[in-house]
């Protein structure tokens, strides 16, 4: 099995209503073998799910998706306790579900300053603490949310050891790279390494070894450069760029480059990476999957 494999993107974001079924093509058709959808809240829980199962026709070949479930920690502060019963019952209908591969997208965010006061930190790590606990329950890897937070989400997987799974848009320090990977997981990069100035970020995708990474685009978030627009660019009318799965192959031959390898060995090692952090995406990506 040949493709690429984007671990994170939100295809039912409102920038893509209308439009699945043609950014999914667009993908299909540049070498996307197949993509996780997260959800982040309660609400989006079915769309996640039915946009799996649809999956999209390219050339004579029908590619179906997988999905997690969990309530993202921007969305902690309007969700109430009672969220965290639907998760646990969600993950209880649809565990048997071959497409349902992860807790997530779960975490911690201290970059939004609304996020950081204490009332809401306590609230984020009671959700990101009660998630783990539903992962491990139901036997799921997690994917999560890493943002200013690395080292309180490693202290919540040491007491709670779920299945491993993904550290999304890692962007930390080597330090916290090899506990992550101490832990069993794989980290995640995506557009934010195509910057020239993003360097330690960089310096990781060079240095760490290759079994640790995987591809992902967060789409339509975390535009690679070549569709980043500046707020300055953006004042004179210029729109940001919408990123989609599409790119990641080109966000890919960023990381070869950087490492001196073969796109083609670097696809392949990744392809290995995210069946090994998502063990359900093996019998997804055979031919008779369902």
């Amino acid at each position: 099995m040949k493709g690429w494999i984007d671990t994170h993107c939100h295809l039912d974001a409102p920038e893509f209503l209308g439009q699945h079924l043609q950014v999914r093509q667009r993908a299909a058709s540049v070498g996307l073998l197949h993509c996780v959808l997260p959800a982040v809240e309660v609400a989006n829980f079915d769309a996640v799910r039915r946009l799996a199962h649809q999956g999209v026709e390219c050339d004579g070949q029908h590619f179906k998706d997988s999905y997690a479930l969990g309530i993202h920690p921007l969305y902690v502060p309007q969700a109430p306790e009672s969220d965290l019963n639907v998760l646990d019952q969600a993950l209880r209908d649809h565990v048997q579900d071959p497409h349902l591969v992860a807790v997530g997208e779960i975490g911690l965010d201290f970059f939004v300053p609304e996020l950081c006061t204490p009332a809401m930190r306590d609230k984020q790590l009671y959700f990101y603490k009660a998630q783990l606990q539903l992962a491990e329950l139901h036997e799921l890897p997690v994917i999560l949310h890493v943002r200013r937070s690395a080292d309180l989400l490693l202290k919540g997987l040491r007491t709670r050891q779920p299945l491993g799974g993904i550290a999304h848009a890692f962007n930390g320090s080597g330090q916290q790279a090899h506990s992550f990977l101490d832990l069993g997981f794989k980290l995640g990069f995506g557009g934010a390494v195509t910057f020239e100035r993003a360097q330690q970020l960089r310096r990781l995708a060079m240095d760490l070894p290759i079994s640790a990474l995987v591809f992902e685009t967060d789409a339509p978030d975390i535009p690679p450069h070549w569709l980043y627009t500046t707020a300055a660019e953006r004042a004179l009318g210029q729109p940001q760029g919408r990123n989609e799965p599409a790119e990641l192959p080109r966000i890919a031959k960023v990381v070869a480059g950087l490492r001196g390898i073969s796109q083609e060995a670097l696809q392949a090692a990744t392809l290995v990476n995210a069946c090994s952090a998502l063990p359900k995406l093996r019998a997804l990506l055979s031919p008779s999957a369902p």
